[in-house]
Formats: structure tokens, sequence, C-alpha cells
């Protein structure tokens, strides 16, 4: 894995101020993972658009992930493949942006994403429906 620092771009990190202050989740990495694994769970590819990280927040891989890094890089190799497109680390590193950009208004423009409870119950209602 080649994905060592994550950066956003301005839009993002605006999306993320908001969550910050509709949930009460005050660390970056935390809502970064739920919204990359928001994007996960669209079925639709997430539109190739060129980002332009322009915003002052950046976080190693590690910070982001946490103790889940193997995983949620497995969970991106499983979509890519799933997806039909190459696993090289480039191709990775750039789907992994687009998800996380993805899901990051995914989750801004949901209304049930209104409080912390709000947004565990996507959680939920995932995972009763699956």
């Amino acid at each position: 894995m080649t994905l060592e620092h994550i950066r956003l771009t301005q839009t993002a990190r605006d999306q993320l101020i908001t969550l910050k202050r509709r949930t009460g989740l005050t660390q970056w990495n935390v809502l970064c993972r739920w919204a990359f694994c928001r994007s996960l769970a669209e079925p639709a590819v997430p539109p190739a658009v060129k980002l332009v990280f322009d915003s002052n927040v950046e976080m190693t891989w590690r910070v982001f992930a946490g103790d889940h890094g193997d995983e949620l890089w497995a969970l991106l190799r499983y979509r890519c493949d799933r997806d039909g497109l190459a696993l090289d680390d480039e191709t990775l590193a750039q789907q992994f942006r687009l998800h996380l950009h993805r899901g990051v208004g995914y989750l801004v423009g949901d209304p049930r994403v209104a409080n912390v409870a709000g947004l565990a119950s996507l959680a939920l209602a995932d995972s009763a429906a699956g």
C-alpha cells in the first residue's frame, strides 16, 4: 500500500465541518471513515472527477484508518476488483479518494444525519436491510 497521506478538498473540509457540528464528532478521521464506508456501500462506481486538494486538512493513512487499516484497505481492493478496476497502487489510491469525497457528500446531504444518532442509524438500517 502506497497511500500514506490523505488530503481533502476545500469542499470536503467545509462539509466535514458541517458534519462535526451536526454530530458532535470532533475527529476528522472518524467522520472520514464513516464517509468512506458510506460510499463503499453505494453500488455505483464513484464518478471519475478531478479533485483539487486545496484545503489544509491532511492526515496519514494510519490516522485515517486507526486500528482498521488492513480491513479498510482490503475493502477497497475488494470493491475495485468487483468494479472491474485494476488493483495497482495508483488506481487504488484514486478510488480511495473518490470514495472518501463522495461519501462525505452523501453524509452531509442525507437528512437523517442531523445528529450522531442519525449517523448511527445509517449503519443500523443498512445492516437490517442486508
